[in-house]
């Protein structure tokens, strides 16, 4: 593991209780400040080994129970297969958890909708009412960075919404990205937003977007956008390069891995961008903003494409999962290496 993330776990460990599994950060008024982390992914930060976070919004906000409980478990599972340690993020009972149980993951599958969805700007009053959050990418950054976690994987993240110059609607996953410090692999941004603005938005940021066996940004059911990415990674080992420098310069930015969608599950983009269309449009008559929106849209879309959306979605996904613990598997190797090279000799 990286010094600076040594840095932290140890700062953390000083405040760990080992009879309630939770590690104090912070003041102990009424369990504020706690941050509670799964016995398996404390092991494996404390031993440098592979870690993957994963967000808890499309447990909550993405998909109907049962799927979303299925999803889940393989999605975790298949982290598990390929050597990490899933660490699904999302606060319970006002309890910010990185790493879920069986239980934990039942339980807010069933929550659905009524976990709110909890973004940076929301996570202290989450944690002050002692309320069930599912995270979103910005807050799913923020408590993984926090215990020393370098690699997230996520379906797409936000972006600048279209019409986005004269609403401001711009998704706090990319001012998060910039100041955040973790390389979040998702397969672009979501289908509904507007790609160009937000690479336009994410080189401001000064955020490292590249994109994996590409020269091309993906654009989430699609493998191709017309968006040239400045950087192009080929393999798992160059993605960990790419993070383990970024970490090392201490550059403070998050890094943007696209990993396009396999061919055999690419959607139409015609029919995707037809209902996009049309489900923006209904939005717009029902006057559905703010953190409304996107779920709006996502169900919509689904709708209109008879479920073919959500096929894909769930494809993507468990593609993203799968390059994601490559990379952090061989993040772990190279740190590994790196320490031992770094090791006073005999």
């Amino acid at each position: 593991m990286a010094s600076s993330a040594l840095s932290r776990l140890a700062n953390l460990q000083r405040h760990f209780h080992p009879a309630d599994s939770h590690w104090k950060g912070g003041n102990n008024n009424a369990g504020v400040g706690t941050i509670k982390i799964s016995p398996d992914v404390s092991e494996a930060l404390s031993h440098g080994r592979a870690v993957v976070a994963l967000e808890s919004t499309i447990i909550s906000h993405g998909m109907p129970y049962p799927q979303n409980l299925e999803t889940a478990k393989e999605l975790e599972a298949i982290v598990r297969e390929n050597g990490a340690v899933p660490a699904t993020v999302a606060i319970l009972d006002g309890v910010p958890c990185v790493g879920l149980s069986v239980e934990d993951l039942e339980r807010l599958a069933n929550l659905g909708t009524r976990a709110q969805k909890t973004a940076r700007r929301d996570i202290a009053h989450v944690v002050a009412t002692r309320g069930n959050g599912a995270t979103t990418v910005s807050a799913t950054m923020i408590f993984a960075s926090m215990v020393g976690i370098s690699v997230f994987v996520t379906g797409g993240i936000g972006g600048v919404h279209r019409h986005g110059e004269n609403t401001m609607d711009i998704s706090s996953d990319l001012t998060e990205l910039g100041r955040t410090p973790i390389a979040v692999i998702s397969a672009g941004v979501k289908s509904i937003l507007d790609i160009p603005r937000t690479l336009e938005y994410l080189e401001t940021q000064g955020v490292c977007v590249a994109a994996y066996k590409t020269n091309e940004f993906p654009a989430f059911f699609t493998e191709t956008s017309g968006c040239k990415v400045p950087c192009r990674i080929d393999t798992p080992e160059d993605c960990a390069r790419l993070i383990d420098v970024n970490m090392k310069l201490k550059l403070g930015t998050g890094i943007l891995i696209a990993v396009p969608i396999p061919k055999e599950h690419s959607a139409s983009g015609s029919l995707i961008e037809s209902a996009i269309q049309r489900a923006l449009k209904e939005a717009r008559e029902k006057r559905i903003t703010g953190n409304a929106e996107t779920p709006f849209l996502l169900a919509r879309v689904n709708e209109l494409t008879g479920g073919a959306s959500l096929a894909s979605n769930i494809a993507l996904v468990k593609n993203n999962v799968l390059v994601g613990a490559k990379i952090a598997v061989s993040l772990a190797l190279l740190q590994e290496q790196s320490n031992k090279g770094d090791a006073p000799s005999e």
